[in-house]
């Protein structure tokens, strides 16, 4: 997942001043290390108010000066000036938000509810600027024609965004457009903050170790370590998340626990507690139709959804169209393989949600002779990561060197220098990857600065976080498959944040549509899924020989396995998230909306939406409101755009030019569709995707 950008989508307000002086406020200077990383250690709560309130008022004077600015509207004294506006506000931004995501706590979170609004007001007092909006008409009208064609694309940018940010609304209708924004932000807030503590207050406690059966002694040693953190001195426990959850449902062969562990995590956020989201998610979907039929839109996915690829939510169905009864058939046919099973060991129950994952891997080693466990040996983490590494370097020529003096803000996080094809400084790469309980959830790319080479060339800080199993002290971390899919997706987020090479900051890396911004980061988990790539990289922890061609074998096989379900609970959670946001008149209750849609899609009893409502935070917590099918779309591009890797070499230089060219390093200074042709040579079509998934 690319976790979106903190600074472009909330921007700026702040409270009360702080007693500490200006002077000893790290933000004020600027960082006292060669690639300019955050000096983390010497950033304290204290610091983050004087600086917001301090970059605030920096930024509104900015924005004053540009807007009285008496000489005629020009995109030098206008949109360069915006784009070098907000220095400080920027930079104090990057850190706190990074920080709530990755390494909250209590005091960061109180200080998140009280800016969170704030910022969002000062934000749309930029949008709804009425100067500022018609001096950048006028460069459309006047000046158009003679900028470049980046300057061109930057101006269409800025207006079609403040025309979605209610720039045309009358003045009554802005003044609900704000109210609506500051709610919006803090019902956001409160959601994010309620999943992650409904997780943490969930568990699953055994100290019967006779209730441990099927599970390996791995799986138990990191139960148990889990278990003393929580305080019990003895017993095992198992949390709510996909790290500690998916390995007992796979190997428990007590179901009753396996149902137990399972419920716990699809009624995150509707439990009868403190934390649940219920109201709040009805709350958002009601105010963003308000919004959008405020704009003159009947919905919100036709409002949001003006700003991607697929231009409607016509577009999006005629996608999702082609894939859901291909998906559900195969699906079907993976349930009748485990119904079977089920009873051919003398079992009479109905396979339910819980058991999917216990029996699917069942199936997997009858039918393929193939255990997932059997691979994770030759997936140790940090060779997998070096591997990444590896591919950029045949692909782009770029390396990448740790470096332990690099700041750092938690032991965990690694840092690297990237060098480019010529040996000079390219960015800074910081990896995040374990998880622990001041994380939020699943994984994503987000960044402390991004790249640019307007008024000086200015180099990224990318991050990647993730959410994999630490190991005990001295012990290596192993992943599974769909992790080691996981880092690859993260790092094409971290390369396409890393090569970008455009003029302006608004421009870079990924600030294209929520619709194209997977497509260079799914592209690269081609790599670790393809027999040839993993010949060579994977090899074994101990022994060091590489993967058995046999076990590459199995894994081809069953390459397509379970596509069915993993498909069917994707489009589940899409078309969940396009219902929210199509709705033209009021949801009144969260659970019966949801029970409603699922009948009328003809859900299968047996698979679960991918993500609930109350803990989808894609949607409610994220900047994917309207936009989770485009993990599709973007996926119809990564498999067409492989193809031709699969055809002339996994590292072909010209392809890899012209993947750097024109996907990795243009960001959004041009039209992103043009540019995939000049990459491929043709438009991508869904069959690729079928082809890829086995549904065809």
């Amino acid at each position: 997942m690319f976790k979106i950008s903190y600074i472009f989508l909330i921007s700026f307000l702040i409270l009360s001043c702080s007693e500490e002086s200006e002077m000893s406020n790290p933000f004020y200077e600027d960082y006292k290390n060669e690639f300019q990383v955050p000096n983390f250690k010497s950033i304290k709560i204290d610091h983050y108010l004087p600086a917001f309130e301090e970059g605030i008022r920096a930024h509104e004077k900015e924005i004053i000066n540009i807007s009285k600015n008496n000489e005629n509207p020009s995109f030098e004294n206008t949109i360069a000036e915006l784009e070098r506006s907000g220095e400080l506000l920027t930079k104090v931004t990057a850190v706190f938000y990074n920080l709530l995501s990755a390494d909250t706590n209590d005091d960061l979170d109180k200080l998140s509810e009280k800016i969170g609004p704030k910022l969002s007001a000062h934000r749309d007092s930029l949008f709804l600027n009425e100067k500022i909006f018609k001096r950048l008409k006028s460069i459309k009208t006047n000046e158009y024609s003679s900028l470049s064609s980046e300057q061109q694309r930057l101006t269409d940018e800025m207006i079609r965004n403040f025309e979605m940010n209610g720039a045309n609304l009358s003045e009554q209708s802005k003044e609900r457009f704000i109210e609506i924004n500051k709610k919006l932000t803090e019902l956001s807030i409160k959601f994010d903050q309620n999943v992650l503590k409904d997780t943490n207050n969930s568990e699953l406690y055994i100290s019967d170790e006779k209730e441990l059966g099927g599970l390996s002694e791995k799986i138990k040693d990191q139960a148990k370590r889990l278990a003393k953190n929580k305080g019990y001195s003895s017993g095992w426990v198992f949390n709510p998340t996909r790290i500690s959850m998916y390995p007992f449902l796979t190997s428990s062969t007590n179901r009753e626990l396996r149902e137990q562990l399972y419920k716990m995590y699809v009624n995150r956020g509707k439990n009868p507690n403190e934390f649940n989201n219920e109201e709040i998610v009805r709350e958002m979907a009601n105010l963003r139709l308000e919004k959008a039929q405020l704009m003159g839109f009947t919905n919100h996915a036709e409002l949001s959804l003006q700003k991607t690829m697929a231009k409607s939510s016509n577009g999006v169905n005629a996608l999702l169209n082609q894939v859901w009864e291909p998906a559900k058939a195969m699906a079907q046919e993976e349930i009748k393989d485990m119904q079977d099973l089920i009873q051919e060991e003398g079992n009479n129950f109905a396979l339910q949600a819980w058991d999917w994952m216990h029996y699917s891997e069942k199936v997997r080693k009858r039918k393929y002779d193939f255990d997932s466990a059997e691979v994770q040996p030759y997936l140790e983490m940090d060779t997998i990561r070096d591997s990444a590494f590896e591919l950029a370097n045949r692909l782009f020529g770029i390396k990448f060197i740790q470096k332990n003096d690099i700041p750092k803000y938690h032991p965990d996080v690694d840092t690297f220098e990237v060098l480019d094809k010529n040996g000079d400084h390219l960015g800074v790469f910081l990896t995040d990857y374990f998880a622990r309980p001041s994380k939020q959830g699943g994984a994503w790319m987000n960044t402390f600065r991004d790249q640019s080479n307007f008024d000086g060339r200015v180099r990224p800080i990318v991050l990647n976080v993730c959410n994999f199993a630490k190991p005990n002290d001295g012990e290596k971390a192993f992943l599974t498959f769909e992790h080691a899919e996981t880092l690859f997706h993260e790092f094409g987020h971290a390369l396409h944040g890393l090569l970008s090479d455009v003029d302006y900051p608004y421009l870079s890396g990924t600030s294209v549509t929520r619709d194209y911004v997977e497509f260079p980061s799914q592209l690269m988990e081609n790599w670790i899924r393809h027999s040839d790539f993993l010949a060579e990289f994977a090899k074994h922890f101990e022994t060091g020989k590489p993967i058995p061609k046999r076990l590459l074998e199995k894994m081809s096989s069953a390459g397509t396995f379970n596509q069915g379900f993993a498909t069917t609970e994707y489009m589940i959670a899409s078309m969940l998230d396009l219902a929210w946001h199509t709705i033209e008149s009021p949801v009144e209750n969260t659970e019966e909306f949801e029970q409603t849609l699922f009948k009328e899609i003809g859900k299968p009893v047996e698979i679960d939406s991918r993500y609930g409502s109350t803990y989808f935070g894609h949607i409610f917590a994220g900047g994917y409101a309207a936009g989770y099918y485009s993990y599709m779309w973007s996926e119809v591009l990564d498999s067409h755009a492989f193809e031709i890797f699969d055809k002339e070499g996994l590292y072909d230089s010209e392809y890899a030019e012209k993947l750097e060219d024109f996907v990795y390093s243009s960001g959004n200074s041009v039209d992103l569709m043009n540019q995939y042709k000049k990459f491929r040579g043709e438009e991508p079509n869904v069959s690729s995707l079928l082809r890829k998934r086995g549904l065809n």
